[in-house]
């Protein structure tokens, strides 16, 4: 959240003249583990409130299996709970969640079948699935590279996202979502597997940079970040 979606935000800048500046509260978390991720939620309020301080335009919640983690629709409670957080401190302004953006964007680019990756262990990258699937998208075929430290998972290279997605099987998706987490980098490599594969690819960051885009009533075309902002949705 704190380098790819500003990265994208500056490709955006530099591309149509838009200006942004970019405000971060931290919820604690460490390890990547069900009882971290919901005390980490419940934080999120306290985060909601200290962001609207700064009278900001939009936030971004940026944990995609701490929401998925609290059952099936839980984005839809959580920004509607948070944006009257926004409302209470005088500063109204919509709460994209990573979650909800990227089962949002989904349909945007038309994929009902995706293979998807995710760091995540095995347990919560099912829980991610399982989630997906209940918004209508089947996941065909998923990687779990089974990274429990939250710091490793930040520090994973994106140059081996390519080979791993080259191991799944793609020939029937709609789409790849090539990193479930926006802890995860994949930026530097949506192209590369994009003209690998032929198929669009998303990560979590790319579509909260799309909703975000949208909520603020901006083109969301940014160059090298992949089909669902190559400026034709």
């Amino acid at each position: 959240m704190e380098t790819e979606i500003p990265a994208m935000l500056t490709a955006h800048a530099l591309a149509h003249g838009t200006r942004f500046t970019f405000h971060s509260s931290r919820m604690r978390m460490k390890t990547v583990a069900k009882e971290e991720l919901a005390a980490m939620d419940g934080e999120s309020d306290r985060c909601a409130l200290e962001l609207t301080d700064a009278r900001v335009d939009v936030l971004g919640y940026a944990c995609l299996v701490a929401i998925m983690s609290m059952g099936r629709g839980y984005h839809r409670v959580s920004q509607e709970r948070l944006q009257g957080r926004t409302a209470e401190n005088g500063a109204p302004a919509p709460v994209i969640t990573s979650a909800g953006a990227l089962v949002d964007a989904l349909p945007v680019i038309g994929a009902k079948r995706i293979a998807l990756v995710a760091p995540y262990m095995k347990p919560l990258t099912k829980l991610v699935i399982d989630y997906i699937e209940q918004e209508g998208v089947e996941v065909a075929d998923w990687r779990a590279l089974e990274i429990p430290d939250n710091i490793a998972v930040g520090r994973h290279d994106p140059e081996n996202l390519p080979g791993i997605v080259a191991g799944m099987d793609t020939g029937n998706v709609d789409a790849i979502v090539l990193s479930a987490c926006v802890q995860m980098p994949s930026l530097p490599v949506i192209a590369k597997v994009e003209a690998m594969t032929g198929k669009p690819v998303v990560t979590a960051a790319a579509a909260t940079t799309y909703a975000m885009l949208k909520a603020l009533g901006l083109k969301t075309a940014v160059p090298g970040a992949g089909a669902l902002l190559s400026g034709a949705y």
